[in-house]
């Protein structure tokens, strides 16, 4: 398994219930195409591991099976196209792989200020879903039909069949120009988000259009958490180098999960490259801020006092990852 293959599981490990890497190249997880198994919770029988020269995907309860390419491609359409691109510049395409050659298509961008869609507030299924989250419905979007809405401002889907409702989270630039969405679904054993960029050279960042530089700045891992912090963007899956924002003052928010890999390993680069971190104390159970502000932890105050860089945050970091 190539170093980009790698990366790209990593970058979607996080949507797929039940995720764990079993040996170095293989990798295990709850089908997001069946929803596994409806009576058992904790089985997971999907796959991702070696065949010639490619990855590929396998699901032991639905029979679902393809590259890891196409796999890629089902759960997020952009990042799929950010995958084939780094596959084609490296040339990281070995014999017998059928990773295919990007297109190139030049098109100038139409950007849009607004969604044309109605308010997350103005339909019922969607405010109760958010509400019962502590979440602002006002700030969101809903289509009942995802795909076809997706399809009518960028072509992504060759086919719009088993389509659903979704939440719509819009992704603004500096300028308030929109850039792209993700959707969320309110539908059981789906694929919880699906990222879309309108601009594929835009950072696929939540909430640019309203952090001020000025202030420190909280990087979280989900855009439904920054809404949840005062000044506040959500990397939405990207790996984007943030310092190229020239920002002086940010703050790394990752998830309260010790166990998992991927999140520690983040969390360790993001220490040696001598940024500051949130390091959660042993009294906070929940493994984000959502589920922190719906238990009543003050979650302001826990940030701001378990903030941590340098040595102190290798010690304290060391310390939550044996919790």
């Amino acid at each position: 398994m190539d170093i980009i293959d790698s990366k790209y599981i990593g970058l979607i490990s996080s949507r797929l219930p039940k995720f764990k890497r079993v040996k170095a190249d293989l990798y295990n997880f709850r089908c997001p195409i069946c929803g596994d198994s409806q009576k058992h919770k904790n089985k997971a029988r999907g796959y991702i591991y070696p065949l010639k020269a490619d990855m590929n995907f396998k699901c032991h309860n639905c029979g679902a099976s393809s590259t890891f390419n196409n796999f890629l491609k089902t759960i997020d359409p952009t990042l799929h196209k950010q995958y084939v691109m780094e596959k084609f510049k490296e040339r990281n395409v070995g014999k017998g792989s059928i990773i295919p050659e990007p297109k190139f298509e030049f098109k100038k961008p139409v950007f849009r200020k607004k969604l044309d869609l109605p308010k997350a507030s103005d339909i019922k299924t969607a405010k109760e879903y958010l509400e019962k989250r502590k979440l602002d419905p006002s700030k969101f979007y809903f289509t009942y039909k995802f795909k076809e809405w997706v399809n009518t401002h960028k072509q992504t889907f060759d086919t719009i069949g088993r389509d659903e409702p979704r939440i719509i989270i819009p992704l603004h630039d500096t300028e308030k120009n929109l850039i792209g969405f993700q959707g969320r679904s309110l539908v059981p054993n789906s694929v919880k988000y699906i990222t879309v960029m309108l601009n594929e050279e835009a950072p696929k960042i939540y909430g640019l259009d309203k952090v001020k530089t000025e202030k420190p700045i909280y990087i979280l891992e989900g855009p439904f958490d920054s809404t949840l912090v005062e000044n506040s963007v959500a990397m939405c899956g990207s790996d984007l180098d943030i310092r190229t924002f020239g920002w002086c003052n940010y703050i790394w928010v990752f998830d309260n999960e010790p166990r998992n890999r991927e999140i520690v390993e983040r969390i360790s680069k993001t220490i040696n490259r001598g940024d500051q971190v949130v390091i959660w104390p042993s009294n906070i159970e929940e493994k984000d801020v959502n589920d922190m502000t719906l238990s009543g932890h003050d979650v302001k105050s826990v940030l701001e006092s378990n903030t941590y860089s340098g040595l102190k945050a290798k010690i304290k970091f060391n310390n939550w990852k044996k919790i």
